[in-house]
């Protein structure tokens, strides 16, 4: 028998068709730090992970027999990879599986940030009729700048072309859609965006990618929104360009440690806060999981 960790909780129509395999023997135990996982590594050759539990250095250190590594989403910064690979282990992950879910969010996002929806909702809770202090702008004819155009930013730049938006983008390679997107250089994006949406992993080349200096290039009173990685943000940087005024509105789902360790962006009243729940749609954590299994049976059986 083969053994499996799942250290965190998968869809269960996807976790009783993983227990349901030949020659495996499952193993569900959530909510390890990074201690605890360490010494229940070793003996098994898989696990599976979604976005709290972290296989780090030390981890994959004492895992004695792991070759396969499995994220159920799209990022892998929760995984140390270069020491998997170091150690001939492979790492998967399910890139699709939530794509609809994180642009769906996006777009919600974007339009409680034009709408002024979170400062609307928390006057109302509290007894404050604010409808004149309340309006806001529409998302037709505005230009959405998409920083990052993998499966993610052209799926949101899809909603934007059937709200009547004008949209471009930036990415490091050519963009390949059919989607009327004008592909522009950062710099132009960064000038001619109402309302910029970032799709970037986090990586070492996109730490801090819009900070102070991209700032001060865009047009004054531009909404920003990121449910892509925490880190691609400077945090004090957006919290300064939302005090000058510069920044109108930025709503976020993420944030450079999770949970906050200072709350001050997110208490900030122009800031639509979320945490972190992109791909936290039934529907794209089922595709998450069946793609595990699918993964599973290629690669482990």
């Amino acid at each position: 028998m083969r053994k499996i960790l799942v250290a965190d909780p998968l869809h269960p129509e996807a976790f009783d068709k993983l227990k349901a395999l030949p020659g495996l023997e499952v193993t569900l135990k959530t909510g390890m730090d990074e201690a605890e996982l360490i010494k229940t590594i070793p003996g098994f050759e898989a696990i599976v992970v979604r976005s709290a539990t972290k296989v780090t250095k030390k981890v994959i250190e004492a895992a004695t027999d792991l070759k396969l590594i499995i994220r159920a989403g799209i990022g892998l910064d929760n995984i140390d990879v270069e020491a998997a690979q170091a150690k001939n282990i492979e790492v998967a992950n399910t890139p699709a599986a939530t794509t609809i879910s994180v642009a769906e969010l996006t777009f919600a996002l974007m339009l409680g940030a034009v709408r002024n929806i979170g400062q609307a909702v928390l006057s109302m809770k509290d007894h404050r009729w604010e409808k004149k202090l309340l309006t806001g702008t529409e998302l037709f004819g505005k230009t959405l700048g998409i920083i990052g155009s993998g499966r993610i930013g052209l799926a949101v730049a899809e909603r934007a072309i059937a709200f009547g938006m004008k949209v471009i983008a930036y990415d490091i390679v050519p963009i390949k859609t059919d989607l009327a997107v004008t592909q522009v250089n950062l710099d132009e994006l960064l000038a001619q965006a109402d309302i910029i949406s970032l799709h970037l992993p986090l990586t070492p080349q996109t730490k801090h990618m819009i900070s102070s200096a991209e700032f001060a290039k865009m047009k004054d009173g531009v909404i920003l929104v990121n449910a892509s990685r925490g880190g691609v943000v400077d945090e004090q940087a957006l919290f300064e360009a939302l005090e000058s005024g510069k920044v109108r509105a930025a709503a976020i789902d993420v944030y450079e440690k999770e949970p906050p360790a200072d709350w001050s962006l997110v208490d900030h009243p122009h800031v639509l806060p979320t945490p972190h729940i992109g791909a936290a749609a039934k529907e794209g954590q089922k595709r998450a999981g069946l793609e595990v299994v699918r993964i599973v049976e290629e690669r482990l059986l």
